[in-house]
């Protein structure tokens, strides 16, 4: 895939950006947004609810707001957050301080709102049911398979609590999910802990262990617990350069490495700092992973 690529899949609606599962934005896929929704978003508010009274906001203002984003942006319109900022001020719904970003989180908990395409390098919003086509609705025992699936398939081996962590799940709904996995998961049981992964981990011949890995890749933290992939003892020697899991990291033999740098002049640039020397297998690997990344 191509940046172009990328950006035309998401001004098209083939990519949404909304919030679920954890109170942050994520890229979702029209089949999924309104099961995933109707699933996180009671969780979603709990987190959220001690700023939301600070905020002093409740669910007449709520709404009040829903009701003028949707008139706003009916008929099909794309709007910046800016220019709906502009209609709840007409309204005299208040959007000081975080009240605006709380306000907008709502309407997409609600399933009212969701992204629209980009106008240049702004986000804009478009109601959800304009945006997405009806799709068959699924209760929760379902969507809680679904989701369980979806994790242990894509980010296991992986332990009950990273899904608890990463879904934003109450513990008893993320084990109902887990224990509705069939007999294509594998439970194991590595350093006292019970890891769980699908049957076809164990198939792949040339699994990528070296790579460049970016900023906030699911394989740094898809996990509450990465000691599988990070020494902490490194990281405290390397506190200058900041945080590593949510840096640009370097993978090589499927571990936290080192960070990287991208710099762009006449053409990109990479720098890259190991923690620690490396042997010569080690850097060939490093930088064969550059090369592919500069080609790209």
């Amino acid at each position: 895939s191509r940046d172009e690529d990328i950006e035309k899949a998401f001004n098209n609606g083939a990519i949404l950006r909304t919030h679920l599962l954890r109170p942050t934005w994520h890229f979702v896929t029209p089949e999924d947004i309104r099961w995933l929704l109707k699933l996180t978003a009671s969780r979603i508010y709990a987190l959220s609810a001690f700023m939301i009274r600070k905020m002093e906001l409740n669910t007449k203002i709520f709404k009040r707001s829903d009701a003028v984003l949707a008139k706003t942006l009916q008929g099909g319109k794309h709007l910046t957050r800016v220019e709906l900022n502009s209609s709840l001020l007409k309204a005299k719904i208040n959007t000081d301080d975080l009240r605006l970003i709380y306000i907008m989180m709502h309407a997409e908990l609600e399933g009212i709102i969701c992204s629209g395409p980009r106008k240049g390098k702004h986000f804009t919003y478009a109601l959800l049911d304009e945006r997405v086509p009806p799709v068959k609705a699924i209760d929760k025992e379902e969507s809680l398979a679904l989701l369980a699936q979806r994790y242990f398939t894509s980010r296991g081996p992986a332990p009950l609590q990273d899904f608890v962590t990463w879904s934003g799940l109450a513990v008893k709904d993320a084990k109902a999910g887990m224990f509705s996995l069939g007999k294509n998961f594998l439970h194991e049981m590595m350093d006292g802990k019970e890891y769980i992964f699908s049957s076809t981990v164990k198939n792949i011949t040339h699994p990528q262990t070296t790579f460049l890995m970016p900023v906030y890749d699911e394989y740094g933290i898809g996990y509450k617990d990465r000691s599988a992939i990070f020494d902490q003892a490194i990281q405290a020697q390397q506190v200058s350069r900041g945080n590593a899991v949510f840096n640009k990291t370097i993978i090589i033999d499927g571990k936290i490495a080192g960070t990287w740098q991208r710099t762009i002049k006449k053409e990109v640039e990479v720098s890259t700092f190991p923690f620690v020397s490396l042997s010569k297998e080690k850097k060939k690997a490093l930088h064969l992973a550059t090369t592919k990344f500069l080609a790209f």
